[in-house]
């Protein structure tokens, strides 16, 4: 038998404190999403799904449940919800007929986009939390210690999907007049 690297007052201080802070933020940003989407009509395992699929560019409803951290019929109720209003369109691949998979409309990919340009992070409790840490250090937390618990515990692809789509905001998106606006990548053919 190995010897335990902790005690049992280690582990539930541990197990505590982090279910009572996810808990706390979990409040606020729920309280600060629903703020930021009520505009478009969308509830946050909506949004959450329409950010998948724009990330993914096009994801099966296995995807979206992994990534969206949700039941596979959450994720497909929501989903054929979204398909309802022309937000996104549903399809099977040829290879592939037991997966469903889900792709932005135009209009879907608008009201996103939309979205993104509406940020307004003063209207976020935990940005806003954050900011006397950005004063002090020059730089936001990184959080490294939490996305390392996060890739334990969902693994490695969720993690890389999680970094794409913020590669991809980096990528795609600019800075303008304190909006976030796509890049027009037709101007930028090389």
């Amino acid at each position: 038998m190995t010897e335990k690297q902790y005690s049992m007052k280690e582990a539930m201080i541990f197990s505590q404190r982090i279910a009572q802070l996810s808990k706390a933020l979990w409040k606020s940003i729920e309280k600060d999403w629903q703020q930021w989407i009520k505009s478009a009509d969308l509830n946050i395992n909506e949004h959450h799904i329409l950010w998948i699929a724009y990330h993914l560019n096009g994801a099966s409803i296995s995807d979206v449940a992994k990534f969206g951290v949700m039941h596979v019929s959450t994720a497909f109720n929501f989903s054929k919800k979204l398909e309802e209003r022309g937000l996104l369109n549903f399809s099977k691949k040829e290879s592939d007929k037991r997966n469903t998979y889900i792709k932005l409309t135009e209009k879907g990919e608008a009201v996103l986009l939309e979205l993104m340009e509406t940020y307004d992070p003063d209207k976020n409790a935990v940005f806003t939390g954050a900011m006397p840490l950005k004063s002090l250090y020059g730089k936001f937390p990184e959080i490294v210690e939490m996305m390392a618990i996060v890739r334990n515990v969902y693994g490695d692809d969720f993690m890389e999907i999680f970094e794409r789509s913020f590669e991809n905001i980096e990528n795609e998106f600019k800075d303008e007049d304190g909006h976030l606006k796509k890049k027009d990548s037709s101007k930028e053919l090389v």
